[in-house]
């Protein structure tokens, strides 16, 4: 008996070299996504505070001119830019794990990523049909960075079926902490060393980062035990009832057009469900 638990637990927890330089590929591809993201972030307040005082923002302007290509996006847009990886996600879900997504399945696709778009028009959206190409190719390889990294991740959790999911995600996120530190090494260091690494931390940013630990844990359990397309739709999902809990939060008031959203959202959720190709 003793012989068969140690067999079986040496099985689920070890791990082998060929496993492990796997994982820093999807831990380089969220890294490179989220400087993006964050660069465009970071440049739409710059614009905002371009016609101040010009020496305040200097040391801005040096981190920011980095990621100049995202002056073609304004922060509305980008967000609706952003739901390009709903369908690069079923693309690369496709062509690399080789799953056949039906015909209904693709369009309710098409109807998550319009119904998600719809859902986060406001007066200013109509500049996003105005972007520049260079604005354009830079919202789809952030979106293909993202899908990539998804469908990636989701094999390698499956490529040991009866590997202990935690040892997966140990693997994953220290070459995930390692890629950071070598970030905050290039970008930081100054700060780090003169304030701390911990300067500026509340009670709200450890609860940040605690809600992000478990979604991240969450989403491998969805990667490992469902796949891509759960996790895009459970995003999209997310995104909505977020918008519906701000309203007793926070006061938010739903619009029209996220209304419309939402239904679009919930039909392509039925559709998706219903066109599942025979197995």
């Amino acid at each position: 008996m003793s012989r068969y638990f140690v067999s079986y637990y040496s099985t689920r927890l070890s791990t082998t070299m060929d496993e492990v330089i796997v994982y820093p590929i999807p831990a380089a591809l969220y890294l490179i996504k989220n400087l993006l993201q964050v660069g465009s972030a970071n440049l739409f307040v710059y614009s905002r505070l371009q016609w101040g005082d010009q020496s305040n923002y200097r040391g801005i302007a040096n981190f920011l001119w980095q990621y100049y290509i995202f002056a073609y996006v304004d922060a509305p847009g980008y967000q609706i830019l952003k739901n390009l990886n709903t369908v690069s996600t079923g693309v690369l879900y496709q062509l690399i794990l080789k799953k056949k997504l039906s015909q209904i399945q693709w369009a309710a696709f098409i109807l998550l990523c319009a119904g998600c778009t719809t859902a986060q028009l406001n007066p200013s959206s109509d500049h996003v049909l105005q972007t520049p190409l260079q604005g354009w190719i830079m919202a789809i390889i952030m979106a293909l960075l993202s899908g990539f990294a998804g469908v990636y991740t989701e094999a390698i959790m499956k490529k040991r079926p009866s590997r202990n999911v935690n040892v997966q995600n140990f693997w994953l996120y220290v070459f995930g902490m390692v890629f950071n530190a070598v970030a905050i090494l290039i970008q930081d260091f100054d700060a780090v060393m003169n304030k701390g690494f911990f300067h500026g931390y509340s009670l709200i940013t450890t609860l940040m980062i605690l809600n992000h630990a478990l979604s991240g844990i969450a989403v491998s359990m969805v990667m490992k035990y469902a796949d891509n397309i759960v996790k895009v739709y459970s995003t999209s999902v997310a995104m909505l009832l977020t918008a519906v809990v701000s309203i007793f939060l926070f006061g938010f008031h739903l619009s029209l057009a996220f209304f419309l959203g939402t239904v679009v959202v919930s039909v392509s959720i039925y559709l998706h469900y219903m066109g599942k190709p025979p197995k």
